[in-house]
This record gives C-alpha cells, structure tokens and sequence, in this order.
C-alpha cells in the first residue's frame, strides 16, 4: 500500500537549509560533538496543544539536538501533524567557539511533498 503525504503547503520549500536553535539548552549541546556532516537526523513535531509548537531536530538515537526556527515551525508543524514526513541531514557541526545559533546547519527534505520550491528556510 503507498503512503500518501497531505497536501504540502503552498509556497513552502520541499527542501531547504536551516540553522538549529536551542542547542545549547538543558545540556543539548554534549551531543553535538559526536555529531558529523552527513548524519541523518529526524523531525519530530511538538504534541497537539502547544501554545507555539516546534518542529524538533532529534539524533537517530532520539536524543534531541535543537529546534528549527519558528517561521519553518508555523507551517512544517501542522503539515508533519497530518501525517507528512521529513528528514534531515547535518551539513554543517561547529563547537563552542560558533554562536550557539549557528552551531548546526541541516539540509531538511519534505518526503512525498508535491512542490518543485526549493529555497533557504531560516
């Protein structure tokens, strides 16, 4: 049986480049150094209920990296809720010596998303 996606937002890019934020809170921060350009992670949407919900950056382990910005979050939040899926790929690991907020580029892709857009997401 093939797994359709919701429709995807329109004017959203089905694959982009965005930084991770809150990586250096609540000890997040100790799994960026295991981490590499090229590892796979996954997005993993905030429950129902949020005030602000957030589209998550989590290691294959599930151990949680970051959050993406929330101008991605408004829109790739409830499109995962309804059952869509994405990926994402480390481009880019620094440590310390990087403001926290640019410590982790991702290269994300929407799986089944109809669109051709492709753009930078934050």
């Amino acid at each position: 049986m093939d797994y359709a996606a919701p429709p995807f937002p329109n004017g959203c890019p089905n694959q982009f480049r965005a930084t991770v934020l809150g990586t250096v809170f609540a000890g997040r921060d100790r799994h960026l150094e295991g981490l590499h350009a090229g590892d796979r992670m996954m997005l993993v949407p905030d429950p129902p209920g949020q005030t602000d919900p957030e589209v998550w950056v989590h290691l294959e382990s599930g151990d949680p990296v970051g959050h993406l910005p929330r101008d991605i979050s408004t829109w790739l939040w409830p499109w995962l809720r309804r059952g869509g899926a994405a990926s994402a790929v480390a481009l880019a690991v620094h440590g310390a010596d990087t403001p926290s907020w640019r410590r982790l580029v991702v290269d994300v892709h929407c799986e089944g998303a109809e669109t051709g857009a492709v753009g930078a997401g934050g």
